[in-house]
């Protein structure tokens, strides 16, 4: 099975080193990484050409319309039988991930796999929060709950124009996407209880006071449009996250 990795990229010379690598350690073979970048004028494209002469990596640069948009396209340029997304500041776990993620496809024959994931401090010295899945019930959705989306896996068959990234969320897209898969009844999930990333805190859903608000906002259309209740589950999706420090 072909696994296509999409990744977007603005200006991330200090973090890109450490995807590409966590990448090419993989000891799967059959992988395709797409960068798609926003047209970034730092170091960010000098890096990631180092790497792709002999490696299977596909570079897009060009001004786009933010992150979502660049991940909308890396679907289409896509050729794998899954998708995954990795973020330009986050890197795998360890050689095995993407390995131990396809197994679990071939075992169970899911069309979602997701698992767990780390935050971590921006210089990888510390885990900070260790953001732990869990099997999924449909009503876990109207108690706020959601996989991490860097550690989550998807058939693109089952990928259509509806279940794609909805740009109109600047913050949110990612739980909007989540949700369209996640209370999908035809689809079967399976959780993998496995640290799957690391992901590097200061991301741009809390970066800025702004940033917070926006997100909320958006998180609070996102469950009303999908009739999974109103504050209080956005309340729980956001309380839900205290244990994960401890």
């Amino acid at each position: 099975m072909k696994v296509s990795i999409i990744t977007a990229t603005l200006n991330s010379e200090k973090t890109i080193k450490d995807n590409l690598i966590s990448v090419d350690n993989q000891n799967y073979n059959n992988i395709e990484h797409i960068i798609i970048d926003g047209n970034s004028n730092d170091k960010t494209l000098e890096i990631i050409v180092k790497y792709k002469a002999s490696k299977k990596i596909i570079i897009h640069s060009s001004k786009d319309k933010g992150i979502y948009y660049a991940l909308n396209k890396g679907i289409d340029l896509s050729t794998g039988e899954i998708i995954c997304f990795l973020n330009s500041d986050d890197f795998y776990f360890d050689k095995n991930t993407i390995s131990k993620v396809v197994n679990c496809f071939k075992i169970s024959n899911a069309d979602v796999v997701y698992g767990n994931l780390n935050y971590i401090t921006k210089n990888n010295s510390k885990v900070l929060r260790k953001w732990i899945s869990n099997d999924f019930n449909f009503f876990l959705l109207k108690k706020g709950w959601m996989p991490p989306h860097p550690s989550t896996f998807v058939k693109k068959k089952i990928i259509n124009k509806k279940k794609w990234f909805n740009t109109n969320y600047k913050i949110s897209a990612d739980y909007d996407f989540l949700i369209k898969l996640f209370r999908n009844d035809l689809l079967k999930k399976k959780y993998l209880n496995e640290i799957i990333v690391n992901m590097r805190i200061g991301g741009i859903s809390n970066n800025s006071f702004s940033n917070i608000i926006r997100k909320t906002k958006e998180d609070y259309q996102i469950i009303k449009q999908n009739r999974l209740g109103g504050f209080f589950t956005l309340f729980l999706k956001n309380i839900k996250k205290i244990p994960q420090f401890f």
